[in-house]
């Protein structure tokens, strides 16, 4: 589905706190990636791949799950090897990610050492190359996002503690709610072109408000009154290392999509 057909994120019934996730890693990604868990049909996948229509320039690189190390990481370019006599890197997933998105569903079922490096890359901004004589570093900083549905396996809480955010994504149970679901739904599949334009003035409402969260960012400061609430809310979430208090320092920047009289 090209950008211009995709269902729009405000249209999006409920599921506040998926989105405020993925709106605050856009605005700042040092948050560290965001991960959402949830049943089947939660509206997981269209949100992380609806966040393209928020912002022109971004991309959502996804991992595929039958994906291989030198695809991810890269590899070695047979074609060129063969035309120069020399070993040339081809570029991986992790560079192609590079200023953009990087989508894993199911991550829970790709394999560990590769969720693992995708982590490590994330954390370092640098994705390190050792392969068959290779050894090289690049760029490679990106919004992670993971989506997983808990009933197909867990993630391990070693990589799980690596997300700066986890969200619960569960689905909605008051009746009104699941008719307008589908009734949006319904709409958008007769007539996409129609469904968009009537949320395009709030789809272009959010991007002018992420655009402006992201210039004023760096006005952000952080107070004692910040740090203990990062404190005091890390540890009402369970957090038992201090990396959970880090990511929670940057949920108060959430107030940036708000007003900018708050500046």
């Amino acid at each position: 589905m090209s950008r211009k057909q995709l269902y729009p994120f405000g249209a999006v019934v409920g599921q506040e706190e998926a989105k405020e996730a993925l709106l605050l890693s856009l605005i700042n990604p040092r948050v560290q990636g965001v991960l959402l868990s949830g049943a089947k049909g939660t509206a997981k996948s269209s949100l992380v791949r609806s966040l393209v229509t928020l912002d022109d320039s971004l991309k959502i690189v996804e991992v595929p799950l039958n994906t291989t190390e030198d695809r991810l990481v890269g590899g070695i370019d047979l074609e060129k090897m063969l035309q120069r006599g020399e070993k040339v890197l081809q570029p991986g997933i992790l560079a192609q990610a590079h200023g953009h998105v990087l989508y894993i569903d199911e991550i829970n079922l790709l394999p560990p050492f590769l969720v693992k490096k995708i982590l490590d890359a994330a954390a370092t901004g640098v994705n390190r190359v050792e392969r068959e004589g290779i050894s090289l570093c690049h760029q490679s900083r990106f919004v992670l996002v993971g989506t997983m549905n808990p009933e197909e396996g867990e993630l391990s809480p070693q990589l799980l503690d690596r997300f700066g955010l986890y969200v619960e994504v569960k689905g909605i149970k008051d009746e009104e709610l699941r008719k307008e679901i589908v009734k949006r739904r319904l709409v958008f599949e007769e007539n996409p072109a129609g469904f968009l334009a009537l949320w395009q003035e709030e789809g272009a409402e959010l991007a002018r408000k992420l655009k402006s969260a992201r210039r004023i960012l760096p006005e952000v400061k952080t107070g004692e009154e910040i740090l203990g609430l990062a404190a005091e809310l890390a540890q009402a979430a369970g957090s038992k290392g201090h990396r959970g208090s880090w990511s929670w320092w940057s949920v108060p920047e959430l107030w940036l999509l708000g007003t900018e009289e708050r500046r």
